[in-house]
């Protein structure tokens, strides 16, 4: 059963499973608020697979974030919302822009996180994930929304051939986002982002391919080494999006959260 919940500070979440707490913070989303339709049965698949006894919290953003929001600030939303609801330390998890507010809270607010999962990020942005999240945010703030996620193919396909069609697939979509601004006040925060990680004291899993355009492998590598207590699970030939079709993805992070 999934339960809707609306944590402090207004942060929308999802519950899955029962027993103690996993926070999952997600991606990049053009809602704020929870996904539904399809978003939500795809978010249900893949957050299942980790339940094993505990209760996953899924996480959207604050509603209202504006120009000038910074990593430090998603951060200290989802430190604060774990404090208020759990009064403990937590395991935290995030995927991709996901990952790098959960490294952010590790960093920020210790004392928030028991466990830490970080998938498809780093310490910050490479230049290629800088440069087509700036496109897209571009779009965005111009109201180009129609096929505005084009933008971002270069980042999940290498190939010339590939990354064309896949544009122009990307390119029907003739979705409005609800929360244009958010969306905005998001890449805007983690174009910023460089994670202090010598500050990380939680044990970490960091999960990620070797062929990621947003997080290339040595950053990937750095943020390894910087953090205290890292184990890093590198996948050959793994992109941005595709890591999570790896078959050591779900067996790795249930080992890690079961065993450390």
């Amino acid at each position: 059963m999934i339960r809707e919940l609306t944590l402090h500070g207004g942060l929308p979440a999802l519950a899955y499973g029962e027993g103690p707490p996993l926070v999952f913070i997600r991606t990049i989303l053009p809602n704020a608020g929870n996904p539904t339709g399809i978003s939500r049965l795809t978010e249900a698949r893949q957050l299942n697979r980790l339940t094993r006894g505990r209760t996953i919290y899924s996480l959207g953003r604050r509603p209202g974030r504006k120009a000038g929001t910074t990593m430090a600030d998603l951060a200290a939303d989802v430190a604060e919302a774990i404090r208020r609801k759990f009064r403990e330390p937590v395991e935290v998890m995030g995927f991709s822009t996901g990952g790098s507010i959960a490294l952010q809270v590790a960093a920020d607010q210790p004392d928030s996180v028991k466990k830490l999962v970080a998938c498809a990020t780093a310490y910050r942005l490479g230049p290629v994930g800088k440069q087509v999240q700036r496109d897209f945010r571009d779009r965005l703030a111009r109201g180009e929304y129609r096929g505005a996620i084009s933008a971002l193919v270069p980042g999940w396909v290498e190939k010339p051939l590939p990354q064309k069609l896949l544009k122009q697939f990307m390119s029907l979509d003739t979705s409005t986002p609800e929360d244009p601004g958010g969306m905005i006040a998001m890449l805007d925060a983690e174009d910023g982002c460089d994670v202090d990680c010598e500050k990380i004291a939680a044990p970490t899993l960091l999960i990620a391919g070797d062929r990621d355009r947003f997080h290339p492998r040595d950053l990937v590598e750095q943020t390894a080494h910087r953090i205290p207590d890292a184990t890093l699970k590198l996948y050959p030939g793994r992109g941005h999006v595709n890591v999570v079709r790896d078959k050591s993805f779900y067996p790795d992070i249930i080992r890690f959260l079961v065993n450390r």
